[in-house]
């Protein structure tokens, strides 16, 4: 099968951050538009393609460009005209690192702003988005300015190597866009809950949005943030958690208006709350549908029925499939910069690089009459990765729609198979393999080896 280029995501990149876009920016904020072979635009464009294949070199970036895969990115420069582009890495890499962190920040929540206005979807009976929330882990190089920030781990047998960033996302449970994350570190003399960052992810999301989060959740500071910041909340309860905000037996059809109110515990923990904090809800006792003997205790400040809480929660599941797309076929899992400055905006740029793919899926699954969910991730960036230098690009309007139309038809026969029976298999995992002996030092003759 000929698979189509990654030009279209460029012109998808060219309409939602256009050039005009970039300027104003500059001008916002006293930074200069360079016009020159790395231009703001390409720079960001180029970070971007390296996280849509594969994590690629900066070799391979600047190949790329030189071969004229930024098409109409590229602007008026002496050098292109004179065919004098250089192929080494220098220009890009201080490039990359002259790019303002503010500049790929900005960059990120436009992509995601533009592509939701064109794929804005909602649960049937509810008319605003539901953003479900989720944490991860993320690895980073073995750098002294990494270490000092993003402190390694430690265990029984001493301190880790790697340096480990925790990161918490807002995901849109229907079109599976992410929101800019919120990070920090993990471990170390200041280390940050995924509760905290949650709590500063919350501003960042659309004023009607309806929070989803599970029982990692589902505790007081988290809720009486979402409810500051007004906006609704569908959070699971823990059965402990539960029983204290009722106040008596949890009961199957329980569907009771509460008052939350923060438990000593809480209160050590957050002294920065205030002394009349509380939340007003409902707290439900219903049925785990793929568990039926498990109950799910659900607090919600929706006035929606009990069925209609319960079919919007379903749907969290989702952000453990977008954090898999996020992490492994983005290849977010590692990040590879050596600066704190670089990671950030590696970090941003990957992304609008995995909300790129996303708005491609939901083009072509509204072409084929389905739902986005029902493509699968890594097979429709397959599609749109598959780009071979030297192509032909499109020279008219009409001739771009034809090879986007086409793009669209192979990514909507990446359908997902209908699963209708359960696991056939338990989830458990491998047991642990060998284990390599370790290092000693030997001290030989004045000498210190491994």
């Amino acid at each position: 099968m000929n698979s189509p280029d990654s030009f279209q995501l460029c012109r998808l990149f060219q309409k939602v951050a256009p050039a005009s876009f970039f300027r104003q920016l500059c001008d916002e904020n006293g930074y200069d538009f360079r016009q020159g072979v790395y231009s703001l635009t390409v720079v960001v464009w180029l970070m971007i393609w390296q996280r849509l294949h594969g994590n690629r070199s900066l070799a391979a970036a600047v190949q790329y460009l030189i071969h004229g895969g930024a098409g109409d990115l590229v602007g008026d420069c002496k050098r292109w005209t004179q065919d004098q582009v250089s192929g080494a890495t220098g220009g890009y890499c201080q490039a990359r690192q002259k790019l303002p962190k503010l500049i790929a920040s900005q960059v990120s929540e436009r992509i995601v702003d533009q592509l939701r206005a064109e794929m804005q979807e909602g649960w049937q009976g509810l008319q605003r988005p539901v953003f479900v929330i989720d944490g991860s882990t993320l690895q980073l190089p073995h750098e002294p300015e990494l270490v000092k920030a993003y402190s390694p781990g430690r265990n029984q047998h001493g301190e880790n190597h790697w340096p480990v960033m925790r990161i918490v996302v807002f995901h849109d449970v229907f079109s599976g866009l992410a929101l800019r994350p919120a990070w920090g570190a993990m471990y170390g003399d200041t280390p940050v809950s995924e509760q905290g960052l949650a709590e500063q992810a919350v501003e960042r999301l659309p004023t009607d949005a309806v929070v989803l989060g599970d029982g990692n959740f589902g505790i007081f500071s988290f809720a009486y943030a979402v409810q500051q910041s007004q906006r609704p909340m569908i959070l699971r309860l823990t059965q402990a958690r539960a029983q204290k905000i009722l106040g008596s037996k949890l009961v199957e059809g329980t569907d009771r208006k509460v008052v939350w109110r923060p438990s000593r515990w809480d209160r050590n923990a957050h002294p920065q709350l205030p002394e009349e904090a509380s939340v007003e809800g409902r707290l439900m006792v219903c049925a785990n549908p793929s568990c039926p003997e498990e109950l799910l205790y659900l607090f919600t400040t929706l006035d929606l029925p009990v069925e209609e809480i319960l079919g919007i929660y379903k749907l969290r599941w989702r952000v453990e499939t977008d954090l898999r797309s996020l992490k492994r076929t983005v290849g977010l899992h590692q990040l590879s910069s050596k600066s704190l400055d670089m990671v950030d905006k590696e970090l941003l740029l990957a992304i609008a690089a995995y909300n790129l793919v996303r708005a491609v899926m939901c083009l072509a699954a509204r072409r084929a009459n389905l739902t986005p969910r029902q493509l699968s991730f890594s097979f429709v960036q397959t599609v749109v990765e598959a780009a071979l230098p030297g192509l032909d690009y499109a020279a008219t309007e009409e001739e771009y729609q034809q090879r986007l139309d086409r793009m669209l038809r192979y990514a909507a026969q990446g359908k997902l198979p209908n699963r209708s029976r359960a696991r056939s298999y338990p989830r458990e995992v491998w047991g642990q393999g060998g284990r390599f002996p370790r290092r000693t030092r030997i001290v030989e003759k004045g000498r210190t080896t491994q």
